[in-house]
């Protein structure tokens, strides 16, 4: 028994210290691994580290030993840690280096560290630890972050490289730092040529000192005319011009569009500038087509109707300021429209610009030729002691177009009738001296033609038919006698009719009388306002009878008459036509022309947005034929602007009439505004429009205005 005792004792002593070995195996093998190891029990606290780990965390190992691991863990993560010790014990296995990614440690001075951390379980006298290896990964994460920084570089450097636009960055003070090579090619310099040069060098030096007097105007401040101007422009706060020259390295000007941004460090302190910059030669070559276009006749060259009235203005102003008289001629060319039906309209344009030159030959510098369009001219003659000193005029130009003219190997004898009214003797403001010179050339046309003839109170009679016409009008409107017609206008992209336009006709005794005629009697009578009100109140009634019809909530387009639109009333007038009518407002569109618009622009622009508030759309009529203009358009809140039927029929015949119909839909597209082409009548101009991104069409090559009761059925036949 003593034997087996012993023999006993032996063997525990054997197995305790194999244990002891063991252990001191493990604490060698931990103490000589490379990271930081902790070794946890199953309530969380440490039982053993190593050097790396009193290292990591700033604790000697005797405040570590039975602490819990807690004391190594940010708040935020601990009830993390805590289902992770809890899941790992229950189900005790190796967990890859890596499994704690996004985990941060506490060191003892209580900076975080961001670390990762693998587990392996460990079973020692029928007791489950935890051997946790935890890697400081502070300096992998900073090369990981430099490298993504390198990277972002890299594709910035790239995208500037390659976009179109113009980057230059300066410093405060307005010295070239960088650019990119779009910079280089649209100023003329080689790489890295500008980079040290003052970015004023590159702008005009009138151009900054005019805009630092506009700025400092505006501002109420004193703006420099250096490197403040341009930082001034380019600030929201500051103005809205955005338009620069730049002058490239060969002394030649560029338009640019600039904008201008604030570098700033990581501080939130401005830095330095960057601008940002595009050529718009293309644009501002359309716009100043189209402000020529604005003031002039697209086929002759002559001033229009809008440049015509102004010099006109300001020939009575100069009459009134020194004396003298001031002569207006209307002349309309005899039996020109037979030369367009028998022979083309190429053949006319060709005689009305050997008609154009002819009479800028028989008029002095200061006197203006100005076409209205087809064959009507007006002129004017200022600075004129009488009535005899202005005849020799007269007579020279009707002798000149009796002159035969030969075009494309036709002879034509060309005449025209003339007629003249006289400031002060026959009339004080502008309309009254067209209105008698039209009367008189009336009276010289039929007289036989081909001469002219001066205003006298005998035609006076002419107004007394329109007053008696206007008369019959009113009536016309009171006893709801007036007609509404419609005429579709169809989607170019899809061909289906998306709306119809509203317009008025009149049946007087029997007789269907023209809208050319009564129109111009109504608004000399003074009943437009009242007109354009019945006009919308019908067409929205029976819109919505047409959209009950068709099934289709067609847009209704209905136009605005001048005086109407300046009535203070008018807008209560639009919801009430609604409101009684039922038809919706997002499916109603106002039509304005440019001349309404320019009147009064600032109050015309608060009558549009108040017309788009109630949800209704504006539409620009007859564009191109008065003040068409880029930089009215953007001033107005404008959906939708129709090209004038006058350019349209000049489509695949008259080269002019083709480059003013592009140019208006491709501003209209940079602008964002539907556009309709007016008057289509046939498969040539059709495809034109279309082919130029037109919207919509209008024109009898779909159909001629129908009543509204024939409208469904043409509908669906269309």
């Amino acid at each position: 028994m003593p034997k087996l005792k012993i023999a006993n004792e032996a063997l525990a002593g054997s197995i305790e210290n194999e244990r002891m070995r063991s252990e001191a195996r493990l604490r060698s093998v931990i103490e000589a691994a490379p990271n930081a190891m902790l070794m946890v029990g199953e309530k969380g606290l440490i039982t053993l580290v190593n050097a790396e780990a009193e290292i990591l965390f700033g604790y000697d190992r005797c405040e570590l030993l039975n602490k819990p691991t807690e004391i190594l863990i940010p708040d935020r993560f601990r009830a993390q840690h805590r289902a992770l010790r809890s899941s790992f014990f229950k189900h005790p296995a190796a967990r890859a280096m890596g499994d704690g990614r996004g985990l941060f440690g506490l060191r003892k001075d209580g900076t975080e560290v961001p670390v990762e951390l693998g587990l392996n379980p460990l079973q020692i006298d029928e007791g489950t630890f935890a051997l946790a290896s935890v890697i400081d990964i502070s300096s992998r994460l900073n090369t990981e972050r430099l490298l993504r920084a390198e990277g972002a570089n890299r594709l910035r450097r790239s995208i500037l490289d390659t976009i179109p636009f113009s980057v230059i960055a300066t410093d405060l003070e307005g010295r070239i730092v960088s650019s990119n090579p779009a910079a280089e090619r649209l100023l003329g310099y080689g790489r890295q040529e500008l980079v040290g040069l003052s970015c004023l060098s590159i702008y005009e030096t009138q151009e900054l000192e005019e805009r630092s007097r506009n700025l400092s105007r505006q501002l109420e401040q004193h703006i420099s005319s250096d490197f403040s101007v341009i930082i001034a422009s380019g600030q929201p706060a500051h103005g809205d011009e955005s338009e620069w020259t730049y002058i490239r390295r060969q002394g030649d000007g560029i338009p640019v569009n600039v904008a201008i941004a604030a570098l700033r460090d990581d501080g939130g302190s401005i830095t330095g500038f960057l601008q940002v910059a595009y050529d718009i030669t293309q644009r501002k070559r359309a716009e100043g087509l189209i402000r020529h276009l604005a003031h002039h006749d697209a086929l002759t060259g002559l001033p229009n109707r809008a440049l015509m009235l102004d010099r006109l203005d300001m020939a009575i102003r100069t009459s009134v300021r020194h004396g003298g008289q001031v002569a207006v001629l209307m002349l309309d060319l005899d039996h020109f429209k037979n030369v367009n039906d028998t022979l083309g309209h190429h053949i006319g344009d060709r005689l009305l610009l050997e008609v154009a030159e002819r009479l800028k030959r028989c008029v002095r510098d200061v006197d203006t030729v100005a076409r209205l369009g087809g064959d009507e001219f007006v002129i004017v003659l200022a600075e004129g002691e009488s009535r005899s000193a202005f005849t020799p005029i007269l007579k020279r130009i009707v002798d000149s177009l009796n002159d035969p003219s030969r075009v494309d190997g036709f002879d034509f004898l060309v005449t025209a009738s003339v007629g003249a009214s006289l400031y002060p003797t026959d009339g004080l403001d502008t309309d009254d001296l067209l209105k008698f010179a039209d009367q008189a050339m009336y009276k010289a046309k039929s007289l036989g033609r081909s001469q002219y003839q001066w205003f006298d109170r005998s035609l006076m009679k002419l107004a007394e038919d329109h007053l008696a016409l206007g008369g019959a009008l009113l009536r016309a409107i009171n006893e709801d006698t007036l007609t509404v017609n419609y005429q579709p206008f169809v989607c170019l992209s899809t061909g289906a009719v998306e709306g119809m336009e509203a317009l008025v006709r009149w049946q007087h005794d029997g007789v269907d009388i023209p809208p050319e005629r009564f129109i111009p009697v109504a608004e000399q009578a003074g009943l437009m306002v009242r007109l354009s009100d019945w006009v919308l109140r019908t067409a929205c009634r029976q819109g919505v009878e047409i959209q009950a019809a068709t099934g289709r909530a067609l847009m209704l387009s209905v136009n605005v008459a001048s005086g109407q639109f300046r009535d203070r009333g008018w807008l209560d007038m639009v919801e009430s036509a609604l409101s009684e009518s039922g038809f919706p407002a997002g499916n109603l569109e106002i039509e304005i022309t440019e001349g309404t618009l320019m009147r009064n622009p600032d109050e015309a622009a608060a009558i549009l947005h108040a017309l788009q508030k109630l949800g209704l759309r504006v539409v620009v009529d007859d564009f191109g034929t008065g003040y068409s203009s880029l930089s009215y358009l953007t001033r107005f809140p404008v959906d939708k602007i129709k090209i004038d039927r006058s350019f349209v029929r000049g489509l695949g015949v008259n080269i002019a009439d083709e480059a003013i119909t592009s140019a208006i839909i491709a501003m209209a597209q940079t602008l964002k505004m539907t556009v309709t082409a007016e008057g289509v009548e046939s498969e040539e101009q059709l495809q034109f429009v279309r082919g130029r991104g037109c919207d919509q069409a209008q024109g009898f090559l779909y159909s001629k205005a129908v009543p509204a009761e024939a409208f469904a059925a043409l509908y669906k036949r269309l």
